[in-house]
């Protein structure tokens, strides 16, 4: 019977650090100023050739004084821009088919938020860049150009 009421309070002890661990349930509640864009497919392309696709995470930063909810309803008009945007200027780095031209994205994609979301976009991050392949991609540099085919 001592053994038990031994082996019942270390247990007690034992969990009573991983209670006083938890986050209080408000903390939780929390959420931050900010829309995350799902994943969008940027493609590289290299003298006019589709070399790559780069799968980009966008995060849009908002003001403190603006309706995060409100921004995160909208995210398919945020990912609709940046796909847009994507296909319709090259972000390729030269010199790197595997990822792309971070500041320039930034900088395009920025504006591409204000028209959207007015004066609540803070500002705009990439969080993550994947691309397809990182193997078996062609040599940076001028392409030599092929024979044409003679029937």
């Amino acid at each position: 019977m001592i053994r038990r009421a031994v082996i019942a309070s270390l247990l007690a002890l034992a969990a009573a650090p991983a209670r006083a661990a938890a986050p209080p349930e408000d903390a939780q509640k929390d959420i931050g100023q900010y829309v995350d864009v799902s994943p969008v497919a940027i493609p590289i392309l290299a003298e006019g050739y589709l070399v790559n696709y780069v799968f980009v995470t966008i995060r849009v930063n908002l003001t403190s004084g603006a309706n995060a909810s409100k921004w995160r309803s909208k995210e398919p008009y945020f990912r609709d821009a940046l796909a847009r945007l994507g296909h319709r200027t090259s972000f390729a780095k030269p010199g790197d088919y595997a990822s792309i031209d971070a500041p320039r994205l930034i900088a395009a994609f920025q504006r591409e938020a204000v028209a959207i979301a007015g004066k609540d976009v803070k500002g705009v991050v990439i969080t993550a860049q994947t691309a397809k392949q990182q193997r078996g991609l062609p040599r940076p540099g001028p392409r030599t150009p092929r024979p044409e085919i003679q029937p």
